[in-house]
């Protein structure tokens, strides 16, 4: 992997249990969603209703684990959920889930099913390597509000994931940048998977396979590759 992806010792030391897992695609086709990328999220919903058995998200095992690591920031994750309780919330919602792109419908099944936050990165969009930090406060974070760019900053300890130029995301996993995020111009991607004990090695192994399976079929011709974890033994 070109794009170096690393984890601050501050971060691990505040949640010992983490791991990541990456992988890696280039040549891929994306485009509006469509009846495929659709069916994705309608499955995922039903897998994930099947999981929690009548349970709310955040009575999953790995949900309260990702709270417990919000909490340890500073974050109040009844209000800042991470991205998989959100998303989770929303599929079990009347509305469903919402429709993005390809790219984005695929990774949010995976997040969905597996009840594990996931992220999408256009790397031709990240400058330098990707770190996860404790946020100083004066990085700046490029966001929409209005339906125009806006920048803000991150809390001073805020965990996010940066780059040289700035935040890719904020609070861990609740809230991408506008200028990493996948469009359906992006050709290129880096999919991050991230999980807490008790959440196993193997379980997180099997979601990034899904995912590589299904960019796969998105895009046969694709070059995909799935990183070694990185995190607990």
């Amino acid at each position: 992997m070109t794009l170096t992806l690393t984890v601050a010792d501050e971060v691990r030391d505040l949640a010992p249990g983490f791991t990541h897992l990456a992988v890696e695609a280039h040549g891929l086709v994306n485009g509006e969603s469509n009846a495929d990328s659709s069916a994705l999220l309608d499955a995922a919903a039903r897998r994930l209703a099947e999981r929690l058995a009548g349970r709310a998200p955040h009575e999953d095992p790995h949900m309260v684990a990702w709270r417990e690591a919000y909490t340890a920031f500073g974050a109040k994750p009844s209000r800042t959920r991470n991205s998989a309780e959100a998303l989770a919330r929303r599929a079990l919602a009347d509305g469903g889930l919402p429709r993005i792109n390809r790219l984005v419908d695929l990774y949010n099944a995976i997040s969905v099913a597996h009840l594990i936050p996931v992220g999408g990165e256009d790397t031709d969009h990240i400058k330098g390597g990707m770190r996860l930090v404790r946020a100083t406060g004066a990085e700046p974070f490029v966001t929409a509000a209005g339906g125009e760019q806006v920048v803000e900053h991150p809390e001073p300890g805020e965990v996010v994931w940066r780059d040289d130029e700035g935040v890719t995301c904020r609070r861990w996993n609740w809230r991408q940048g506008v200028r990493t995020r996948l469009t359906e111009e992006s050709v290129s991607a880096l999919f991050l998977l991230e999980s807490l004990a008790p959440m196993t090695t193997g379980e997180l192994e099997a979601a990034a396979a899904e995912l590589a399976e299904s960019l796969e079929k998105l895009s046969p011709s694709a070059r995909i590759t799935v990183h070694p974890l990185q995190g607990r033994a």
